[in-house]
């Protein structure tokens, strides 16, 4: 078997292999690289040594780490993985309905099997793709997964490379996609071994984890080669459909080819050879529609991004919230509300006194088809960054609740939800870390409560991040959906689901065609997408609505309506939805 590194700061490496040590030699053709052949099969520890260390490093590039980051890696025959004998749902992207989940806490068991024994509770749904927190190896056993240290294994607790092989061939037979969040723009703070192998980082530019990975210094080309490689692998060897981006606007890269661009350009054309549709979303706090221009039109040529100005602005809607970034919003959050639904960003170069500047700049929404951009009422970042990790769920009533998913499920954008949200699980969805470094989890532990004293909690208020308790609180709660309050949202997002697939109007990617009508006092919006009609009221008192026409008929209602009279108006009771259609 051939076995190969990287490491072009090193005079001598060699590889450990089942405690037998073979000399790697230099590789004429490629500068820094080191080769070495040795007999191994499926599950063969090995590691390398260098400049005559006598602890072996796990392999950057390897696929299995079963004792974590700071173990030996294993061999991983990529042809015994799970068969993948169901094809890949052929769902583009305008007519996709996403589903967040986080492999740990999705189930009591917290691992790839047990979410796949879970796979048609969201097929009958009706979403179609599960998008995965990131699933690559870090440091602990419990975590959220953007602490990871080796982008090209899996980590072990979930079930390593075969789980995730086995879920993923489980998930599309089931007629589900997969989405993986992946993260380039950084790597965890324990069990980090790139650093000693080569310039993965860069002091070049700093964030807000330390050095920069390097994408724009020397070495660069082989740390981009490096990450595109681990992309590549995902959706290549486990049968991966699109990718989720971390925090985009966090890379630190001034070439004037891009990484992102490299990115893409390499997934399409592993979309072009394999015949699979293979797609990137980008999660990116710029308000720029540059960030899915094409790469024909000097953009990185992403298919989608996160909108979080459409969670901020149905979020303050909502909730009345004001504080940190909802401030921008909350002055008239419908108004807000309405803005994103036409023009996608809030802040399309107005002023953000959250940020005490400008931000953003404007979407052509006549030529931006609409499923540039994913909407979503919750995420796992805007439920599990706040002080306690409350759902909208702990605190709004459930016609709220259902007011939340009408406009997700129905409005332009690409709707994405967040597991549990379907039922109102009233499971919070907390921050946790399993770090065994006892001054690096004393760190975390104190940060995070230095944070929130900022906004008036007190310490004892803020879970421990390191407590075993903090993430079993978090894990889901699978007796709810079978309780009637649970029940009925359910079989509400199912209505919603289920609209959006057999009505085409849903899914119009024309953003200039949608039309909004609202009324900030009386808390109430309409928006219009070709015939249907939505409308939600969020006040408690019932609201008369005329919808500008006659003819329609009620499609889906959170409470029981007459379908309108000849003047085309709705009568709606307080905090509930409506659906209607000619």
């Amino acid at each position: 078997m051939q076995f190969e590194v990287w490491a072009p700061l090193t005079g001598r490496v060699a590889l450990r292999l089942d405690d037998v040590t073979y000399d790697m030699a230099r590789d004429p053709d490629r500068d820094g690289w080191w080769t070495a052949q040795a007999p191994a099969g499926d599950g063969s520890r090995y590691g390398f040594l260098l400049d005559g260390a006598t602890v072996a490093r796990p392999d950057p590039r390897g696929r299995r780490l079963p004792d974590g980051p700071d173990g030996l890696s294993a061999v991983v025959d990529l042809d015994a993985l799970a068969p993948r004998s169901a094809p890949s749902p052929r769902v583009p992207l305008q007519d996709a309905v996403l589903y967040e989940l986080h492999v740990g806490t999705f189930t009591p068991e917290g691992t790839f099997d047990a979410a796949t024994a879970r796979l048609g509770h969201l097929a009958a749904l009706g979403v179609t793709h599960v998008e995965l927190m990131p699933v690559c190896s870090f440091s602990g056993r419990h975590g959220w997964g953007y602490d990871g240290v080796a982008p090209w294994a899996v980590h072990e607790p979930y079930g390593g490379p075969a789980g995730l092989a086995r879920f993923t061939a489980a998930a599309h037979a089931a007629g589900l996609g997969v989405v993986l969040d992946v993260v380039h723009n950084h790597l965890g703070p324990s069990g980090n071994h790139l650093p000693a192998f080569g310039p993965y980082f860069t002091d070049t530019h700093h964030t807000p984890w330390g050095a920069a990975v390097n994408l724009d210094a020397p070495g660069s080309d082989e740390v981009r080669a490096y990450l595109i490689g681990s992309a590549l692998a995902w959706l290549r060897d486990y049968g991966i459909d699109g990718l989720r981006l971390d925090a985009v606007h966090a890379l630190a890269d001034g070439r004037a080819l891009t990484f992102l661009e490299e990115l893409s350009a390499a997934v399409d054309a592993l979309a072009a050879e394999t015949g699979r549709p293979l797609f990137l979303i980008a999660e990116s706090d710029r308000c720029d529609p540059r960030t899915t221009t094409s790469r024909a039109a000097g953009g990185p040529g992403l298919q989608a991004q996160w909108n979080d100005d459409f969670h901020h602005a149905l979020h303050c809607a909502l909730t009345g919230e004001s504080q940190a970034y909802y401030a921008d919003f909350a002055e008239a959050p419908l108004a807000a509300l309405a803005k994103t639904l036409t023009r996608v960003f809030f802040h399309d170069g107005t002023w953000s006194s959250f940020r005490g500047r400008t931000h953003g700049r404007p979407v052509d929404h006549r030529r931006t088809p609409a499923h540039r951009f994913v909407g979503y009422s919750q995420t796992h970042d805007q439920i599990g960054n706040r002080a306690l990790g409350d759902r909208l769920s702990a605190s709004l009533s459930p016609g709220l609740l259902a007011c939340a998913a009408a406009v997700t499920l129905t409005g332009p954008f690409v709707p994405m939800l967040f597991m549990g949200e379907e039922w109102g699980a009233r499971t919070p969805w907390q921050y946790f870390t399993d770090h065994p470094d006892p001054e690096l989890a004393e760190a975390v532990r104190s940060g995070r409560r230095r944070e929130f004293a900022a906004h008036g909690w007190k310490a004892e208020e803020i879970p421990d991040p390191q407590d075993p308790a903090t993430r079993d609180r978090s894990r889901l709660d699978w007796s709810e959906p079978e309780q009637p309050v649970h029940a009925r949202l359910l079989d509400w997002y199912r209505t919603l689901v289920a609209l959006r697939r057999t009505h085409p109007d849903l899914r119009d990617p024309d953003l200039a065609a949608v039309r909004v009508a609202h009324d900030e006092e009386r808390r109430w919006l309409t928006f219009r997408r070709g015939e249907v009609r939505v409308a939600v009221n969020l006040s408690a008192e019932p609201v008369t609505i005329a919808l500008g026409r006659n003819g329609v008929r009620v499609l889906a209602s959170w409470e029981p309506l007459e379908h309108p009279g000849p003047d085309g108006r709705i009568h709606l009771p307080g905090e509930s939805a409506v659906v209607l259609g000619p």
